[in-house]
């Protein structure tokens, strides 16, 4: 598969706004930042057939004539293809005074007509405030500040007003990390979000889910939403995977009638990837024809030479494959969609306990296992903010009510990042043979490291199985390796699970508890711990 394309394409086209929005942008918009920043923009085949799919309209004698065909329009191109640049261009459009983005009926030749929307609010999502000016908002500022069009707008980093001919307000696009808020949120005529593979995070999702909501509050408009994006995680739980995971089930043909147009290009199979004449050819499809004439193929097939280079985050990126990156500690694909199962831990019965997280900057979790099954539950997470610790007493609480419901083998905590005083004092009560001490830092970087190694084989295996919850797989999913510089008996390089970065806002609090929580069963057992009688119920 080189093209995946839903609805796939029809034999007839449908009638479309898009040929005088592709004029627009060629005539009147320009280049974002960069090397052609300020020159005319251009639009490729590629592009321009993308941008004519975007504004179809239903046709004369349907019920729904002159209206949008799709409420949601999504692409997916490799890295580098300046996708960032036609949201921009598109939001361009869709602000401008002249922009035929609606319907205005048909001209003698039975084509539709469009004109400019009314008072246009476009909010445009980028996945943390750092990045809302570099990527889509960015470039549209540049477009609006050095076009032609210039005169027209006001355009500063929190706003682009587009200006009546009096020079009022008349329409606005503004950047955001978070939801449009209670006032602007029924104003949306277009809506953008880049880089969607990227929208993982709890805000992200409630963000998105809040702005697609947004879409049906003004009917007189047609409003729509853009997504753009580079091919994701397997298993992320990103914005970008339910846009796949949707398309999908659409060209299987489970919804009829539907709005979402999805576009994705990737290297099909059959490319040597191990010598790079084979990986030039790859990265040559997956750009197709229009991109890869100006792009250094070369120069981005010999990346996959670098000492150490992670392979399959370079054919995630260059390729727009979905693939799992090396770097990933768990394969959270197989954990989302192979291992969530219904089930019910019945009071009594015999669990292991993982505790793991930080009073006052990460997450922290306590996640159980089933002796007897291997299966997993969340227990709980709480999140701190800069004025509020985790509270030790709810904690202390949670951890009472665990001991008095089930029969805890074992519960290995981290007791860093503020718990030693909490667990000494479960220790107290509970036993130190049940209460366990487990350092996840250099104090104890072999332990901690097999243990890692332990639960990511009893996912690979399926050997573990978990209870669906969503933020426990986004941590799994958020979980990198760190190379130890150990080794095992046989040879083999030794990791631990971290975060990808120190200051990352993905959390990974949850999977270690749930590795902590493996290894104390797997302890359990060896130790002889034997169930008292417990009885589990799969709940279907």
């Amino acid at each position: 598969m080189a093209v995946f394309v839903v609805p796939s394409m029809d034999e007839e086209p449908w009638p479309s706004l898009g040929g005088p929005v592709c004029d627009l942008i060629e005539e009147r918009a320009v280049f974002g930042p960069g090397s052609l920043k300020g020159e005319p923009a251009r639009l490729d085949d590629e592009k321009r057939a993308a941008v004519w799919k975007a504004y179809e309209v239903y046709p004369r004698g349907h019920e729904l004539a002159g209206r949008r065909r799709f409420r949601r329009v999504r692409f997916s191109w490799r890295k580098g293809t300046a996708k960032t640049e036609l949201m921009a261009w598109i939001a361009f459009a869709e602000l401008h005074p002249e922009g035929p983005v609606r319907f205005d009926g048909w001209d003698a030749r039975g084509n539709p007509v469009g004109r400019p929307v009314r008072d246009p609010y476009i909010p445009l999502l980028a996945y943390t405030s750092e990045q809302v000016q570099e990527l889509a908002y960015g470039a549209l500022m540049v477009v609006c500040q050095e076009g032609p069009d210039a005169d027209l707008f006001d355009a500063g980093l929190e706003r682009i007003i587009r200006l009546d001919a009096r020079g009022r307000a008349d329409g606005k696009a503004v950047p955001l990390a978070q939801s449009p808020n209670a006032r602007d949120g029924a104003r949306t005529t277009f809506q953008g979000y880049d880089e969607t593979h990227r929208l993982d995070l709890p805000r992200n999702l409630a963000a998105y889910e809040t702005m697609e909501a947004n879409l049906p509050k003004r009917p007189l408009d047609d409003p729509w939403s853009l997504g753009i994006t580079t091919a994701g995680v397997p298993g992320g739980g990103s914005v970008a995977e339910k846009d796949k995971d949707e398309a999908e089930s659409i060209a299987r043909g489970e919804v009829d009638e539907p709005e979402l147009f999805y576009f994705h290009r990737e290297a099909g199979p059959g490319h040597d990837l191990s010598t790079l004449a084979g990986r030039i050819e790859a990265i040559r499809e997956a750009s197709g024809p229009s991109v890869a004439a100006w792009s250094d193929l070369r120069g981005i097939a010999k990346q996959w030479d670098r000492p150490n280079a992670d392979t399959r985050y370079l054919e995630r990126t260059w390729l727009n494959r979905w693939t799992q990156a090396d770097a990933q500690a768990f394969d959270a694909k197989r954990w989302r969609e192979e291992l969530a199962r219904p089930f019910a831990l019945p009071p009594g019965c015999g669990v292991a306990v993982g505790f793991d997280g930080s009073k006052w900057k990460d997450t922290t979790a306590l996640v159980l296992t089933h002796i007897e099954s291997g299966h997993q539950v969340k227990r709980a997470i709480w999140t701190p903010d800069e004025d509020n610790p985790v509270p030790g007493v709810e904690v202390d609480q949670i951890v009472d009510d665990i001991f008095e419901t089930y029969d805890v083998a074992r519960l290995y905590g981290d007791p860093a990042q503020g718990w030693d005083d909490n667990l000494s004092r479960w220790a107290g009560k509970y036993g130190h043979k049940r209460v366990l001490f487990w350092y996840t830092d250099s104090r104890n970087l072999r332990r901690t490291a097999t243990m890692c190694r332990a639960y990511a084989a009893a996912i690979r295996t399926g050997a573990v199985t978990h209870d669906g919850d969503d933020e426990f797989a986004r941590h799994i999913g958020a979980a990198h390796k760190r190379d130890v510089k150990m080794a095992d008996e046989d040879g083999t390089p030794l990791w631990v699970m971290t975060k990808e970065r120190h200051d990352s806002p993905n959390k990974i609090d949850a999977a270690m508890a749930g590795a902590l929580s493996w290894q104390a069963r797997l302890d359990a057992i060896a130790s002889g711990w034997e169930s008292s009688g417990d009885e589990y119920a799969y709940v279907f």
